[in-house]
């Protein structure tokens, strides 16, 4: 059964980059446009990793990370934050919010699937 993975980010043309890199590779896509659209959709179905930009309207990744995290179905979810942010305080931040790993924009879909792979496993 395939696995399924959230992409939560503001652009559209980057969702269809990691959807479309992920789709090729075998799993299953949701996608949100920032935080609050992410938490409305998730909805207790299973998710395996979620993959999410730190800048965005409404809800930004670090908020929605800590968000997530209080939620019991979503505690141990790996998720992997895809930024334009690389400062060593931002990554701090993320890691103590819960992020499993940091991949800077822009990035190499083979580096992202990498990670993906990895952290679906674990």
């Amino acid at each position: 059964m395939a696995k399924t993975i959230m992409i939560i980010d503001d652009s559209t043309s980057l969702r269809q980059v990691v959807s479309i890199a992920l789709g090729e590779a075998g799993y299953d896509v949701l996608e949100a446009c920032d935080g609050q659209d992410a938490l409305s959709k998730l909805k207790g179905q299973k998710v395996h990793l979620m993959i999410c930009d730190v800048n965005m309207p409404n809800m930004d990744g670090i908020t929605f990370l800590k968000t997530v995290r209080t939620l019991p179905e979503y505690k141990f979810t790996p998720i992997i934050m895809l930024t334009t942010e690389a400062g060593e305080d931002k990554k701090k931040e993320g890691q103590a919010a819960g992020a499993r790993a940091w991949v800077v924009k822009p990035f190499k879909p083979d580096q992202l699937l990498g990670a993906v792979a990895k952290l679906v496993l674990a």
